[in-house]
């Protein structure tokens, strides 16, 4: 039973207008030639069958008969468009794919009309969840009909979906060309998948060639310049890798949270030459060393002294923090040992709760993650995710306000 009072009135209209369709061709068209002018014949009892249900609240009862009942023509396709329409909408897909099969099956039905059949039978299938059969008509309908930028705009999320990363550069690129707007982000994040594809799998030439192409003529990503960073590290260009990281941190350095591992691997075991890294990085921005306490956090692995008077900072400018720890006594610590076992059992503590907090929200849907996806799974927006700059400490207290650790 329909719940919904608007859906009620929209498809008790729609029925209605079936019946007055059905009228005025039976009335037209079923009687005598003799009979011309005359008063047109009844409704037959099947019509009336309908009307009762319809008058009983029994409308899906109503919906079977007359989709049984009622033939596709010029006068009643709209009205059975939008049924299927509703039908989609209330989610009883099945329906709505019977009611656009069954325009689709008439033979004399004309070349635009198939076509808007085809794409509403498609989109049944998209909300179904049967992608390949409705990638199958999109792909169709994307081949010269009136619907071809819809159905090229829904074969790029389909891809999206499927991961299918080649076929929907293929699909972005016609759309690129039809000027659409919006599409170059999304066609760079494309290329940018592909990249990764190939540095996963070792092909560093068809990596760096993907993000070329996702860059040419098209707004630089920053996901662009951290595959480009990658690459280079991999294939030992270590300048080129350290160029294109510090560039990524002069723009956003939220995103040191995601860096600071490959900021590790680029200076492996020299750790003055990490600090050296991080100072040059903490000298361009005042916010700098609190980005890098708080990646620390994250990457309890990753220690040097800089880190650690960064991580120092952040509990003595922490409302919470520096309320029950004394950075003063760890400062003034003589023996480095005890220092460092110090500030080890606070990062330990510190890091236990970031472990348990996520370190990426989208700022279109709120949704959040451990990990950073280029894609947000809630409203599939690109680029949406960013790093989580403020963590809350005070959950890190019991009642008594000792540290949980």
């Amino acid at each position: 039973m329909l719940t919904d009072p608007l859906e009620q009135i929209l498809l008790l209209a729609g029925l209605f207008l079936l019946l007055a369709a059905a009228g005025f061709l039976f009335g037209r068209f079923g009687g005598d030639d003799d009979a011309a002018g005359s008063a047109p014949a009844p409704l037959n009892s099947e019509y009336l069958k309908g009307l009762n249900f319809l008058l009983n609240d029994q409308n899906d009862q109503a919906l079977e008969h007359f989709i049984r009942l009622v033939r596709v023509d010029d006068q009643t396709i709209e009205t059975h468009f939008a049924l299927g329409s509703l039908f989609r909408r209330r989610g009883e897909v099945d329906r709505a794919i019977r009611v656009h099969q069954n325009i689709i099956a008439r033979p004399d039905l004309a070349g635009e009309q198939r076509d808007q059949a085809l794409y509403a039978l498609a989109r049944d299938y998209l909300h179904a969840g049967l992608l390949d059969r409705a990638e199958n008509l999109f792909a169709k309908l994307a081949d010269g009909s009136s619907y071809r930028i819809e159905s090229l705009q829904r074969l790029c999320k389909i891809y999206e979906q499927e991961h299918e990363w080649k076929n929907a550069v293929i699909a972005a690129r016609q759309l690129e060309a039809a000027k659409q707007p919006d599409i170059a982000p999304r066609l760079s994040n494309y290329y940018c998948e592909l990249a990764q594809q190939a540095l996963d799998a070792g092909d560093l030439a068809q990596a760096r060639e993907s993000v070329r192409l996702s860059q040419a003529k098209r707004q630089r990503l920053t996901r662009g310049a951290i595959l480009r960073g990658e690459i280079a590290l991999e294939d030992g260009d270590k300048a080129l890798a350290r160029k294109l990281f510090g560039r990524v941190l002069a723009q956003d350095g939220a995103y040191l949270i995601e860096l600071l591992p490959r900021l590790q691997r680029l200076y492996q075991d020299d750790i003055q030459g990490l600090d050296a890294a991080l100072e040059a990085i903490a000298s361009e921005r005042s916010a700098a060393r609190l980005e890098i306490a708080r990646a620390a956090l994250q990457w309890p692995d990753i220690r040097s002294p800089f880190i650690d008077s960064c991580v120092v900072e952040m509990i003595e400018r922490d409302e919470v923090l520096s309320g029950f720890v004394d950075t003063q006594a760890i400062v003034n610590e003589a023996d480095p040992a005890r220092r460092g076992m110090a500030i080890e059992r606070v990062r330990e503590a510190l890091s236990k709760l970031a472990a348990t907090s996520p370190r990426y929200r989208c700022g279109q849907c709120g949704f959040s993650s451990r990990q950073l996806l280029w894609q947000c799974p809630g409203c599939r927006t690109w680029e949406s995710l960013r790093p989580i700059e403020n963590v809350r400490f005070d959950t890190l207290l019991d009642p008594d306000g000792n540290v949980n650790y």
